[in-house]
């Protein structure tokens, strides 16, 4: 009990000047364009020079004790009027100085212009004037094309044995491939994933193969999940890769306690979380933003929004201004993303990833897609939105298209290469579910390993009584799981 109590002492002790509220946050720029109009952006406007802010502490991102709460006068009474003294009253609250005024004002529900979205390259895939962007190497963009490119053969592949029968169930990343693919191109290996279940993109970055995917959809003896996991709910400590959960926005609390022991590891990391917007519609991602910014743990929270969370658009789901605008309530950098234009990815997450690890900031990303496949095999998606609707993003807003046409444009690709990797990866893909389809499946044993070091006595006779059921009732079992 002693040590017990000695351990909570230094945790409090560690917390205590990090528990506060944050300052408030003062903007001096108006937003010049609506999310209708992609322009080029920055992170929020009071973030435009850190540094600055620090130095004039026009923004507060530092928590503050309870110093005083009295009113201090702040213009001397040989300046002003006995009227004008008591209006100029300030209190020192825990959120900084608050003003006093005599007008009754109400903050308005939202600003009368969106928060623009920041964007390199536009629908043809050139460059926007006066763009500043980190240049990549041509390796690093080659590998982002054929990463985005491999997912999307993969996932109608995929698809299409689902429809045949050869797996349950799968998800599709269709229209989405660069949020994935250019984030994990920014960050680094070291730092922890905690996604949805439509990043498959990250794991291709990091290495995972065409027939570890396969294995795991198949749920055979090589499947690292050993058959547990619903298909596309993969996980992987080789990669900092956590288990995708079905349940939406529960990952997102998990990622901040994950950051917050990074940074009192004095680790050179930070965690990353997927969502999409309907996970905002959850708690669990207002309690994540809120622990985040008091804890200032390095946790960058990457929001896929694509308009819809299964058939509820987002004008049902909030009135605010999208996502963004509530990284800001909850005193969070944010910054709006044209989630179609891969080279606006990269940068807006290596910017995010320096501020998280070196300032010890969380960071926003709202990356405004589309989904343009259904939302799961499950799924009939015609039944809720427009068919020419659907058609116009997979045809004009493409992702890869896109991309591709930047990286030709660079000359670090052609047509023949485009031909040769379509044809290989498809080759690959089909001799991965030949092989997952010839592997038997985990034994019924591994229902019950790796939870317990000994098995209790309770899990040892419910393996026994499903072994006797499997052989008393043969034909109702599948015949290639081992018993």
């Amino acid at each position: 009990m002693a040590a017990y109590l000695l351990k909570s002492k230094n945790l409090i002790n560690h917390l205590k000047p990090r528990i506060g509220l944050f300052g408030s946050i003062v903007s001096d720029c108006s937003l010049s364009s609506c999310l209708t109009h992609y322009q080029k952006s920055k992170f929020d406007p009071n973030l435009r020079n850190p540094d600055e802010i620090s130095r004039i502490k026009s923004t507060l991102f530092v928590p503050r004790r309870f110093e005083s709460v009295r009113a201090e006068k702040q213009l001397s009474s040989h300046d002003v009027d006995d009227d004008e003294k008591e209006n100029s009253q300030v209190l020192e609250f825990p959120i900084g100085k608050v003003t006093f005024s005599p007008e009754m004002k109400f903050e308005a529900e939202s600003s009368e212009q969106c928060v623009p979205c920041y964007r390199i390259l536009d629908d043809n895939g050139q460059p926007i004037a006066h763009s500043n962007f980190i240049e990549l190497s041509e390796d690093v963009a080659v590998k982002m094309y054929i990463n985005m490119l491999t997912l999307q053969i993969m996932d109608t592949t995929f698809y299409e044995a689902q429809r045949q029968g050869r797996i349950s169930f799968y998800v599709t990343s269709t229209g989405e491939e660069a949020i994935t693919v250019a984030s994990a191109a920014a960050l680094r290996i070291d730092d922890v994933i905690f996604p949805q279940y439509r990043e498959p993109g990250v794991l291709l970055w990091r290495g995972f193969t065409l027939q570890q995917f396969t294995n795991q959809l198949f749920g055979n003896k090589d499947d690292y999940g050993k058959g547990r996991q619903m298909p596309v709910h993969i996980g992987t400590n080789k990669l900092n890769y956590f288990t995708v959960a079905s349940t939406i926005a529960t990952q997102i609390p998990h990622a901040v306690g994950a950051a917050y022991s990074l940074r009192m590891d004095k680790k050179n990391a930070c965690a990353v979380t997927y969502f999409g917007d309907g996970g905002t519609s959850e708690g669990d991602f207002h309690a994540a933003l809120n622990f985040a910014a008091v804890t200032e743990s390095p946790v960058i929270f990457i929001c896929r929004n694509n308009g819809w969370a299964i058939s509820t658009p987002v004008s049902d789901q909030f009135r605010s201004d999208g996502v963004v605008v509530k990284g800001r309530a909850y005193g969070v950098r944010s910054i709006r993303v044209d989630g179609n234009d891969a080279l606006a990815i990269y940068n807006a997450v290596s910017a995010a990833r320096k501020m998280a690890i070196e300032e010890h900031k969380p960071v926003l990303l709202e990356a405004l897609t589309y989904r343009v496949g259904h939302h799961t095999t499950s799924d009939d998606s015609t039944k809720y939105r427009p068919a020419d609707e659907i058609e116009f993003w997979r045809t004009k807003r493409d992702p890869i298209t896109r991309f591709r046409k930047w990286v030709q444009q660079n000359r670090w690709w052609s047509d023949e290469a485009e031909s040769e990797l379509r044809n290989n990866i498809r080759k690959q893909i089909v001799q991965a579910i030949q092989n997952a389809e010839r592997l038997e499946k985990p034994s019924v044993t591994e229902l019950f390993t790796d939870v317990y070091d000994a098995l209790p006595l309770n899990l040892r006779e419910q393996e026994s009584s499903l072994r006797e059921t499997v052989r008393r009732h043969p034909q109702d079992y599948p015949p290639d799981v081992p018993v």
